[in-house]
C-alpha cells in the first residue's frame, strides 16, 4: 500500500514538473513610441506687483484717505503724516537761504565796486581786490550750502505724504488717525498699508527636475480652484527661472493671470494641470511588464529562451502605462507580466 502512495505522488510530482517546463509565458516586442502625459501639481496665486507702505520718518498720522477694498490710481494720497519738528527745521533751512542771500549780494556787491575802481591805476590794491573776490566766493558757496540744505529738509518732508505707486487695491490697512509711525521696528513694526495690484496675477509653480525640460515660455497651462472647482482658467508660460532651488530641486516657473473679473484672490492655491508632449520616441512598457522588487527595478528579457534581468529607471507615466530607459534595443523580447519567481536563466517558451 506504502509503495503504490509513493508511486503515484512521484508521477503527479513529475507531470507537474512537465506542465510547469511546457507553460507558455506571453512576451511582446519591445519598441519605441511618443508619450504624452498631463502633471498635475499645486501652484500659488499671487499679485503681480505688491508693495508694502512704511513711513520714512518719525511722525503722526494726520489724514487717512484710503481704507481695505479701495482701490486707488498711481499717485493717489493715500493718507499724510505730521512731523512738527520737520516744519521747524524747513522753516529754518529757508531763513537760512535768505541771510546767505543778503550776505552774498552785498559781498558781490563791494566786490563789483571795487573792481571799477582798481580800474583806475593807484587807486586800489590788488590784495584788497583779491581779497573782496574771496569774499564774494565764499559767500555764494555758503549760500548753494544752505540751498542744498534746505532741498534736504524738503526731500524728506515730501515722504509725509505716501501717494500709490502704481494702480492697485488696499488689502491691509494697520494704522489709525492719530497713531504714530515710523521707520520699521521704531514706531511701527507692521506696515502702513498694503497695496496689491488684483486685476493682473501671478501663477507661480515648482517645476521637479525630471520633468523641466517638457516645459517652455509660451505653453498653454490649464488650472482650477477651490472656491470655483466648476471653472477652469488658462494661462501661458511667461517666465522660467533657468535654474533648480537648491532645497526643492525644481525650478520656478511663472504664469500671468489677466483678473480683470477679479474673481480670482492673491493667495489662492491653484490646482494646475500642465500638458507634457512628447519630444522624442522612447521605450513604453505596460506597468505590469515592469518588476519592482527590492533590489530596483527590472524588466525580463528573453534571449535564446532563457530570462536574462535587465534593470531599468522610470521615466513618465500614465495609468497602465510607464516610459523606461536602460540597456535595451529595439525590437527586445520581454515577459509580458513578470514575477519574482522568474529567476534569471530559467526557460522561456515564448
Amino acid at each position: 500500500m506504502l509503495t503504490a502512495i509513493y508511486g503515484c505522488g512521484h508521477s503527479e510530482s513529475k507531470v507537474t514538473a512537465r506542465k510547469e517546463k511546457e507553460a507558455v509565458i506571453a512576451t511582446f516586442n519591445l519598441k519605441k513610441e511618443k508619450l504624452s502625459t498631463k502633471l498635475s501639481l499645486p501652484g500659488e496665486l499671487i499679485a503681480l506687483q505688491q508693495v508694502d507702505l512704511y513711513a520714512k520718518v518719525s511722525s503722526f498720522v494726520k489724514t487717512l484717505k484710503v481704507d481695505i477694498g479701495t482701490e486707488v490710481k498711481k499717485g493717489q494720497l493715500l493718507m499724510t503724516l505730521e512731523a512738527p519738528e520737520m516744519s521747524s527745521q524747513l522753516a529754518a533751512t529757508q531763513s537760512r537761504i535768505k541771510a546767505q542771500e543778503a550776505i552774498y549780494t552785498a559781498s558781490k556787491a563791494n566786490y563789483s565796486r571795487l573792481y571799477e575802481t582798481s580800474k583806475t591805476p593807484g587807486t586800489i590794491s590788488k590784495n584788497d581786490l583779491d581779497q573782496a573776490m574771496a569774499k564774494k566766493n565764499s559767500d555764494l558757496a555758503q549760500l548753494e550750502a544752505a540751498k542744498a540744505a534746505y532741498k534736504e529738509v524738503s526731500s524728506v518732508h515730501d515722504y509725509l505724504t505716501i501717494r500709490a505707486p502704481f494702480n492697485g487695491i488696499i488689502s491691509a490697512r494697520n494704522v489709525n488717525l492719530g497713531a504714530y509711525v515710523g521707520p520699521t521696528g521704531k514706531g511701527s513694526d507692521l506696515p502702513l498699508l498694503t497695496l496689491q495690484d488684483q486685476r493682473n496675477l501671478r501663477l507661480a509653480v515648482s517645476i521637479p527636475e525630471v520633468y523641466t525640460g517638457y516645459l517652455k515660455a509660451g505653453d498653454e497651462v490649464s488650472f482650477t480652484v477651490k472656491s470655483l472647482p466648476s471653472q477652469t482658467f488658462k494661462a501661458k508660460v511667461k517666465r522660467l527661472s533657468g535654474a533648480l532651488d537648491l532645497r526643492l530641486r525644481a525650478e520656478r516657473i511663472e504664469m500671468d493671470v489677466p483678473n480683470t473679473s477679479k474673481v480670482l484672490l492673491p493667495g489662492m492655491v491653484a490646482e494646475l494641470n500642465i500638458p507634457l508632449p512628447a519630444n522624442n520616441s522612447t521605450f513604453i512598457i505596460a506597468k505590469k511588464a515592469l518588476l519592482d522588487t527590492s533590489e530596483g527595478l527590472f524588466v525580463l528579457k528573453v534571449v535564446d529562451n532563457k530570462a536574462v534581468k535587465v534593470a531599468v529607471k522610470k521615466g513618465r507615466e500614465t495609468d497602465d502605462q510607464v516610459e523606461i530607459f536602460g540597456n535595451l534595443t529595439e525590437g527586445d523580447k520581454l515577459v509580458a507580466e513578470p514575477t519574482e519567481e522568474m529567476h534569471e536563466g530559467m526557460t522561456i517558451k515564448p
